[in-house]
């Protein structure tokens, strides 16, 4: 099992390419079922997820090729397709059951099992079968999978109105995704807004989908007979961006995030900004969709801690909540986060303790003493974020901090080490 040691106390200086957003990455590959054509993704990142996710459409029988440009796969979904995700293959990765809605609006059926993950929380799915039963599909949940089929002598999913009892993404992303090949018209109220959400949409679009209001909490898609392929750049992952822009933070240093996108990140930037951390937009290219952000710190001693509270986008990200208590960790004062999103997403807490944090947790508050001089200990990582706050904490503390258990870190950054080994981290992996 893979771990990181880590040397703290060196900043950070240089240039990160923050790589495409497995957010976006997993329901696109899952769109690509709904059309007999080609589709060819850019910019698809190296995760494990994403590594799992297409061992699933080989299964399926989708044809993937790799392609020479910098994450290129191209996808083929031409029958035969067999509409099933197995509990094997989905097993360790939640976003499975987004090929729900693809394959039942598509194929008419789809037999998914129920999704594992990490061990965040509850994300019920729920949500997802209400939606699709809105739309005329027959759900049933029997020996650990999802079945689904149309009713008999329906060929097409109906449009609906569906209004969901909390704001969802995987479940706005499969209404979305189900919505563009049923009969007339879908309306999703509460829709989440997320950017990967409207990366997904615009790829939907390209394939002649028509949708509107993807960005805002309704969205509205009228049904079309059949899609057809398309070439699709996988938006930049906002919360690789935004863990760099906390390391950096922390650490001290000056750095350009290329591809980073400020207005994916308007609530990151503006805790970080009052924190005391530089940021700003860089004109890298002259092609319109190329960005960058620049990032410089004086380190922890200049920072001042600040409370925050997690909410859906475009608010403060739960993804982003773990990597930014690390900082609070080391920044002057105290501050309370307050997590609204997922009920256990404390476990980090715990492994900075041992790092010589000063964290105290009341229910979903965790109020953080900061100021902190941590030190190098062997920690393990229990989640995907917990995994780079551990990190972040291992980049500041002093000497040597063993991180255990880094599939995590696998499953949702590409190649972190190196990525910061290039711009002055003391940091490698052993395989053991």
């Amino acid at each position: 099992m893979d771990k990181l040691l880590i040397r703290g106390g060196r900043s950070l200086n240089g240039e990160v390419l923050i790589s495409g957003a497995k957010n976006a990455a997993l329901p696109e590959m899952c769109a690509t079922l709904l059309t007999d054509e080609q589709v060819r993704l850019i910019n698809v990142p190296r995760l494990q997820d994403v590594r799992t996710m297409r061992r699933l459409l080989d299964h399926m029988g989708v044809q993937t090729e790799t392609h020479g440009e910098r994450g290129g796969i191209s996808f083929h979904a031409a029958d035969p397709i067999t509409p099933e995700a197995p509990y094997e293959l989905v097993k360790t990765m939640r976003a499975s059951v987004l090929a729900l809605g693809p394959l039942l609006a598509r194929f008419g059926r789809a037999r998914v099992s129920l999704p594992g993950g990490c061990a965040i929380g509850s994300r019920p799915v729920d949500q997802h079968i209400k939606g699709l039963q809105a739309m005329g599909a027959d759900i049933v949940v029997e020996h650990g999978y999802m079945v689904a089929s149309l009713p008999e002598g329906q060929t097409r999913l109906k449009g609906a109105r569906i209004s969901t009892d909390m704001v969802t993404v995987t479940g706005t992303e499969n209404f979305l995704m189900a919505a563009c090949l049923a009969e007339g018209e879908t309306v999703l109220e509460n829709a989440a807004q997320e950017p990967e959400i409207v990366d997904l949409a615009e790829m939907l679009i390209k394939m002649g989908a028509r949708i509107e209001g993807q960005g805002t909490s309704r969205i509205r898609i009228q049904g079309v007979e059949r899609l057809h392929g398309c070439t699709h750049h996988v938006v930049a992952d906002r919360i690789e961006a935004g863990t760099f822009l906390c390391a950096v933070a922390a650490t001290g240093g000056d750095v350009v995030l290329q591809h980073a996108r400020a207005d994916h990140l308007d609530a990151v930037i503006e805790k970080l900004t009052e924190a005391g951390v530089q940021i700003q937009s860089v004109d890298t290219s002259a092609a319109d969709d190329v960005c960058a952000l620049r990032v410089r710190s004086a380190g922890a001693a200049a920072l001042a801690a600040q409370s925050f509270r997690t909410t859906e986008y475009p608010g403060f990200p739960t993804d982003m909540q773990a990597q930014f208590m690390a900082l609070n960790c080391v920044a002057q004062g105290t501050s309370m986060v307050t997590e609204t999103i997922f009920e256990n997403r404390f476990m980090h807490v715990n492994e900075l303790v041992r790092l010589g944090a000063g964290i105290h947790v009341d229910g979903r508050n965790a109020m953080i003493d900061g100021a902190a001089r941590l030190s190098g200990a062997t920690v393990m990582a229990t989640d995907l974020r917990a995994s780079a706050s551990l990190v972040i904490a291992a980049l500041v503390a002093e000497g040597e901090t063993l991180v255990d258990r880094i599939y995590h870190l696998d499953r949702g950054y590409d190649q972190m080490e190196e990525k910061l080994r290039g711009v002055g981290a003391d940091i490698e992996r052993i395989s053991t």
